[in-house]
């Protein structure tokens, strides 16, 4: 059973990577183009305009694969100043209370991600393995 799941290793965490970028994609596509329902941020260089860059371009970059390992860690960052400015006053520390859990998941996801980096099927693995 070990043997069948390590082989499906690369592909489980391509597809993750991917995944991940473009749900993440979408809320950026919600702040800064009033995607799905909600009104876009009147300002980009406001805080809730700046993490609408970061989601938007950030999400296409996990999705395609591109420089993964620093713009995952750039996003781990990113939601956890979300979780302090945002959820924390909003609700209090714990993530129950404060409706964070989505953005803890994020945070870690992302964190994970910068270790693990794009994977074969990526931007990034398509440049290592033309050196």
């Amino acid at each position: 059973m070990n043997d069948f799941l390590d082989k499906l290793r690369p592909a489980a965490l391509n597809t993750w990577r991917i995944v991940i970028g473009f749900t993440f994609f979408t809320h950026g596509g919600q702040k800064l183009l009033g995607w799905f329902g909600r009104d876009a941020v009147g300002s980009i260089t406001s805080l809730v305009g700046v993490a609408g860059l970061l989601e938007f371009f950030g999400g296409i970059a996990i999705l395609v694969g591109l420089r993964t390992r620093y713009v995952a860690f750039i996003l781990s960052g990113e939601m956890a100043v979300a979780y302090w400015y945002q959820h924390v006053p909003n609700g209090g520390l714990w993530h129950w209370a404060n409706r964070g859990e989505m953005v803890i998941l994020y945070c870690f996801t992302f964190l994970v991600m910068s270790t693990i980096g794009g994977g074969n099927f990526s931007i990034d693995g398509f440049l290592k393995n033309k050196k």
